[in-house]
């Protein structure tokens, strides 16, 4: 393979920040080369710059960057000097893109067939009545079901992983020699996501394509990847073969980032015996009604269908499944959230579900809940110290007690006091977490419901947080309820785990129990489909 002259060569690219970033390079003295038939993953956490040298083999920068020295070079010719007419002529017939978020990146006004045709049409590639064949030849390699009915419905009633499809759809419509894929699974379901693997795979040995794909998962790269690139702030530090760069990597950088990957502890951890439950769960629905009235039609969704289960305190109980299985419904019902439709939520022997919002608001401060995006959770216009202070102010506690005990909990969670006056937008995803940690223990919680909490997060800070949350949890005797989809994070910190389908659990019992002997076949399912499972990142050692 390597005998091969590269497809894609990326000869010393530099491009530079805007004055006043954090550092002057974007991608600094970066050179690597694609070849015909070969997939070569691009690893690295958030900023290091993996992305921003796929958007410039594209000539898709942002206007305030621009490349300062270096060539990207494709079957010889440097697309760097090329004009934006002839960057567009070759994008999408000898070199196309699978976005990251395909919902943003697909037209909402237009049906999925007119938008994979409208790539044909550009380029005056096949006449008028052959572009619907081939859209519709297009849908079906692809493995969508149904393709003449696919061909006139509009993205947003597509789920993520049908998007992605038609994504990939479109890239492939004129069989681009180069395919760059920026975190296409970064966003799916465990299953989802191996399904969409093997079809980038399949289609890249299939049409001999070279492949870029970009990714910040090691799983990922152990699945798909020939050969490897690391980057850490703009600058590549490590690159070769995948085999060797996952089982010996050189650079520190990369040994860092794959002892952080997720991995079984191997040992069971269980709550000490003879503790009551803090949390009871018993036959737990929750019914959604979609449509109204007699013309739209009415169905009922059982979103949480007899779901029980407990947690002591100082257990860690893991909620496991995909997309619509009903894991954050019931984080929801926890804390009254929503309303439910029977059943009990016992806590410390009381039904909560019985009482009424006046009966309920003095013991709300007891469980509390970690959301999955910590930006969006968090007031922007107030500042960290209000946003931590204001739950305790609310329930009595006087300002200025508050405030200092915030600063404690900013150092509990591993931030300097001095993010007290500091706003969100002043702080990394890792840091926006961290905040929404200790506001959620600033009300001192029996109860902490954590709903994806580090699925949004690199793997070095993910292993942070989970390494924070294990050890507050053990000093503070919090009983957490830990919702994912992540099957490798649940076998990590969990003492049992629970796993949903359609509203109804499928199987209950400790890690070893689900992950090393799994009964149900939806579980064999889900852990069959966790990417580089041949792969074990404990083994690795230092070359």
């Amino acid at each position: 393979m390597n005998e091969t002259p590269p497809l894609l060569s990326i000869q010393n690219l530099s491009i530079a920040l805007p004055r006043g970033g954090d550092r002057p390079y974007a991608v600094q003295d970066v050179s690597y080369d694609i070849r015909a038939g070969e997939i070569l993953c691009i690893v690295g956490e958030s900023g290091s710059g993996k992305s921003m040298s796929a958007n410039a083999i594209m000539g898709l920068l942002p206007d305030y960057l621009t490349p300062q020295q270096g060539r990207i070079l494709f079957r010889g010719q440097d697309l760097l000097a090329l004009d934006e007419p002839a960057l567009q002529a070759m994008r999408g017939k000898d070199m196309a893109m699978i976005f990251q978020e395909p919902l943003s990146a697909l037209n909402p006004l237009m049906t999925v067939g007119e938008q994979i045709s409208e790539v044909m049409r550009v380029h005056n590639a096949y006449p008028g009545a052959e572009r619907g064949k081939r859209t519709l030849e297009l849908l079906e390699f692809v493995g969508l079901p149904d393709p003449a009915t696919l061909y006139h419905v509009y993205p947003f009633r597509l789920s993520g992983g049908q998007r992605q499809r038609v994504m990939i759809a479109m890239a492939l419509a004129l069989e681009p020699a180069l395919l760059i894929a920026d975190e296409p699974t970064t966003a799916l379901d465990v299953t989802t996501q191996a399904q969409i693997l093997a079809l980038i795979a399949r289609i890249q040995k299939e049409k001999g394509m070279g492949v870029m794909f970009v990714t910040h998962d090691f799983g990922v790269v152990a699945e798909i990847a020939h050969r490897v690139a690391v980057m850490e702030k703009g600058v590549l530090v490590e690159q070769g073969p995948a085999a060797e760069v996952l089982n010996r990597p050189r650079h520190p950088y990369t040994q860092r980032l794959i002892a952080a990957v997720p991995h079984r502890r191997g040992e069971e951890r269980a709550a000490a015996e003879g503790d009551k439950p803090v949390l009871e769960v018993k036959d737990l629905k929750k019914t959604y009604v979609i449509g109204h009235g007699w013309l739209g039609g009415r169905r009922e969704v059982h979103a949480v269908d007899g779901v029980s289960f407990s947690v002591r305190r100082g257990e860690t109980l893991g909620i496991v499944g995909e997309s619509g299985s009903g894991k954050s419904t019931i984080g929801k019902c926890l804390l009254k959230l929503v309303g439910i439709n029977g059943g009990q939520l016992l806590f410390n022997g009381q039904d909560i579900a019985a009482l009424s919002e006046s009966r309920f608001r003095p013991m709300r401060h007891e469980i509390q809940m970690i959301f999955q995006d910590p930006f969006a959770s968090l007031n922007p216009r107030h500042t960290v110290g209000r946003i931590i202070s204001d739950g305790p102010v609310a329930n009595g506690v006087p300002r200025a007690q508050a405030e200092a005990r915030v600063r404690e909990l900013l150092s509990l969670v591993g931030l300097d006091p001095s993010a007290f006056d500091r706003y969100p937008n002043q702080f990394s995803g890792g840091q926006r977490q961290r905040i929404g940690i200790a506001r959620a223990l600033a009300l001192e919680p029996k109860v902490l419901v954590a709903d994806e909490s580090v699925s949004a997060l690199d793997v070095s800070v993910q292993a942070q947080v989970l390494q924070l949350l294990h050890d507050l949890q053990q000093r503070l005797k919090i009983a957490l309820v830990f919702i994912t989809h992540d099957l490798r994070v649940a076998a990590q910190i969990c003492n049992s785990v629970l796993v949903m389908h359609r509203g109804k659990v499928v199987e209950y019992g400790s890690p070893a129990q689900i992950f090393d002997n799994p009964q149900h076949a939806y579980t064999q399912q889900l852990i069959a489909a966790v990417p580089g499972q041949h792969w074990d990142p404990t083994k690795a050692q230092a070359a």
